[in-house]
């Protein structure tokens, strides 16, 4: 009886795919040897006698089946064209277009297609931190942020801008960086006219109309707007320094504060270029001038070239004099949407750009850059014809008129 069983069981799964012919048995009550062709073993006399494979080769037999189910009965996404081994993939999928999410947090709003994605949220809720760092205390509660963490032990950064030669051990920090050379700023404030390319950004905007601090330090009461100052933060309690000077034993809590170190060492330039004299500092500045190298997109009008082929598309129309972003308050138009956002700030009068050192405030990223140097004391700009070096490109420009004439 247990036999028979047996035998129903492996006509249920053959069953599942009828056009193979390697596992399934024929109406007629013949079953088919591995060649198919030849008979194993006939009903007779209206009883009907079975062949019944050893248990090992029934394993095998249930294993292909297996295999096949993974290889030919795919489910198709008619959507998409996504393909998938299983119905309950393909309904899973499915949930990206309907944007069904039918897994509910019963202590936020959150909702997800996936109950994977809901287990993880909720352990925001819980606290609990299951993915733990073997080099050190670190403990997350997502696999993601363990594997980003664990770069700061490994050094390893394989994600590089082919415009600046920044670096980064994250695929999704690279393509947020990517939007400070595209100049797209897709998040738009409701309540006025700043917009911000990453989410993120106008989040952390919002409380200045809100007023909202929603993370609050469970040590002292400290409250913020923002996780990541409430993560630094913390570093004041913990005591925790994971900024790390590659040239000395300085440590610091805050990135900012390791940077104003760093200038410390800005005499010295240990990075060297292999394929010209260049030398820098900061690791950092050897990327942005190894990119130098490697600019495969030229303007066949004046010999520009650039390892960015937007940036190209974006130079072109200084030669075709296309400017297709427009002011609302005026007639001025521009071939780059960054320098729309500057110009309206003339507008607005906002200057989002502040020193920490002196609250120096300025509308353009650049400028703070270039204020930031008054600080440092760093002078980038060198001529190649004396002693001469300046903290701004301008005064160097300037300074070369004098050796032309």
């Amino acid at each position: 009886m247990g036999e028979r069983s047996d035998e129903v069981a492996m006509d249920n799964l053959s069953t599942v795919h009828p056009g193979d012919k390697t596992s399934s048995i024929k109406k007629s009550g013949r079953q088919l040897n591995k060649d198919g062709d030849i008979p194993c073993e006939e009903t007779s006399g209206g009883a009907e006698s079975v062949y019944h494979p050893p248990a090992q080769g029934r394993a095998e037999q249930t294993d292909r089946l297996a295999v096949k189910r993974t290889v030919d009965s795919r489910f198709v996404c008619t959507e998409c064209g996504y393909r998938a081994a299983s119905r309950s993939h393909l309904l899973v999928h499915a949930r990206k277009h309907t944007g069904e999410k039918p897994y509910k947090c019963d202590q936020c709003d959150y909702s997800a297609t996936q109950k994977g994605n809901l287990d993880q949220h909720m352990a925001k809720h819980t606290g609990e931190k299951n993915y733990k760092c073997d080099e050190c205390d670190y403990a997350a509660t997502q696999k993601g942020n363990l594997d980003r963490h664990m770069a700061k032990h490994t050094g390893e950064k394989p994600f590089m801008c082919g415009e600046c030669g920044y670096r980064t051990a994250d695929k999704s920090s690279l393509t947020r960086h990517m939007t400070t050379h595209t100049g797209v700023k897709p998040y738009k404030c409701d309540h006025c006219g700043y917009s911000a390319a990453l989410k993120g950004n106008l989040d952390r905007h919002m409380a200045k109309h809100t007023g909202e601090k929603p993370y609050i330090c469970g040590e002292c009461g400290y409250r913020t707007a923002h996780r990541s100052q409430l993560s630094a933060h913390m570093r004041t309690h913990t005591g925790v320094k994971p900024y790390k000077c590659d040239h000395c034993d300085y440590s610091a809590a805050r990135k900012r504060n390791l940077d104003r170190h760093m200038s410390k060492h800005a005499g010295e330039k240990h990075y060297k270029c292999d394929q010209c004299d260049y030398s820098a500092a900061r690791k950092v500045y050897l990327y942005q001038h190894m990119a130098k190298h490697n600019k495969p997109y030229m303007c066949g009008e004046c010999g520009f070239r650039t390892a960015d082929k937007s940036y190209l598309t974006i130079h072109l129309r200084t030669h075709s004099g296309v400017k297709p972003y427009k002011c609302g308050q005026c007639d001025y138009s521009t071939a780059r949407k960054g320098h729309l956002d500057i110009h309206m700030t003339k507008h607005t009068g906002e200057k989002p750009y502040v020193c920490g050192e002196c609250g120096y405030r300025t509308a353009r990223k650049s400028a703070l850059s270039r204020h930031m140097r008054t600080h440092t004391g760093d002078k980038p700009y060198k001529c190649d014809q004396c002693d001469y070096s300046s903290n701004d490109k301008r005064c160097l420009k300037k300074h070369m008129v004098t050796h032309a004439s």
